[in-house]
């Protein structure tokens, strides 16, 4: 998976739009192998965006849980903590 790929579910407060958007983004140049596509390829990279874009927001919303919800700055201090282990 893309390091830049967060995961969106089960957060307080819930995903926003960008995030979503991003993360599709993300998973669309990975699996395209573009960054940014050439003019003959833009529309068809665009709609993959939306559409990826899409079913995220749908799966997000479908799925349930009994775990409580997750704190964003909790896990952010958590992630930079592994990046200091790791890179110290």
């Amino acid at each position: 998976m893309c390091r830049n790929i967060r995961t969106l579910f089960n957060f307080e407060p819930p995903a926003t739009e960008d995030e979503i958007h991003a993360s599709a983004l993300q998973f669309v140049r990975k699996l395209s192998g573009f960054n940014r596509p050439s003019q003959a390829n833009e529309a068809a990279f665009n709609r993959a965006v939306e559409e990826v874009s899409d079913v995220a927001r749908r799966l997000l919303q479908s799925l349930e849980t009994t775990s409580p919800a997750r704190d964003r700055e909790v896990e952010a201090e958590k992630a930079r903590a592994r990046a200091r282990e790791r890179f110290a």
